[in-house]
């Protein structure tokens, strides 16, 4: 039987929906769900900041890891030790297809990923059939420095889907940092809950001093891959549609 640790919190949750939460023998402090399921599951440390001592002593057959929420030198690290790493890179909402297939043919659940696969289609095709007004849109997700996603991530391409057109458009950093808030065309700022915890003062603060709207947006529905996904489509429909 295979000994999975996932070093990505939203493919942990997928690893327990295809049903292989039982292989599940480690996971990062940022893994929080299933809830139940992972209280029991051990912690190696973050996404960015892995505990390989810990990791080695639970002699893991796979490590899954990701090329936007792990470093590099952690997955090379890994592959002298670790008989599979699994890297994943989901770019826009339909590779989540490829991705519930390439960890349901890496576990022998392919079937689990199929049905994954088509309650994915479902919800995605019936976004295709609705339009939603276009906005651009400054997204951050960091705080000293500031920080946004550049056109070239999973999260922009999302939100694109309804609408929302990120600025500003970087061509070089994938996440680059802004020396300014004061950006031509942003007509609104969304700030996530994560990976910096933005919260109501945030908002208002900001709302205050850019003189134009600032939402709080759940950060696991904007870019989290996996079957929180399918949610996610859901949640930003909802979204688009109420500004």
């Amino acid at each position: 039987m295979s000994r999975i640790v996932s070093l990505v919190p939203s493919i942990t949750e997928l690893v327990c929906e295809l049903g292989l939460a039982e292989q599940l023998v480690g996971r990062t402090g940022f893994c929080i769900h299933p809830r139940e399921t992972l209280k029991k599951i051990p912690k190696v440390g973050g996404t960015k900041s892995v505990n390989l001592k810990k990791l080695r002593a639970l002699a893991p057959t796979h490590v899954i890891v990701n090329v936007d929420e792990n470093k590099k030198e952690t997955a090379d690290a890994l592959a002298a030790f670790v008989p599979n790493v699994v890297v994943t890179h989901p770019l826009a909402p339909l590779d989540n297809l490829a991705l519930y297939r390439q960890i349901g043919n890496a576990f022998a659940k392919e079937r689990e990923a199929e049905a994954l696969c088509a309650r994915f289609d479902s919800v995605y095709q019936g976004i295709l059939t609705r339009a939603f007004q276009k906005r651009s849109v400054l997204y951050l997700i960091w705080k000293d420095p500031w920080m946004t996603v550049s056109r070239d991530t999973y999260i922009s391409r999302t939100l694109g889907l309804f609408g929302l057109q990120t600025l500003p458009d970087d061509k070089e950093a994938r996440y680059p940092e802004l020396a300014s808030l004061e950006l031509d065309g942003v007509e609104l700022v969304l700030l996530p809950t994560e990976p910096y915890r933005f919260k109501e003062g945030h908002r208002a603060e900001l709302q205050a001093r850019l003189k134009k709207p600032v939402y709080l947006v759940d950060g696991e529905m904007t870019s989290w891959y996996g079957p929180r996904a399918i949610a996610g489509l859901g949640y930003l429909a909802d979204f688009s549609s109420s500004l």
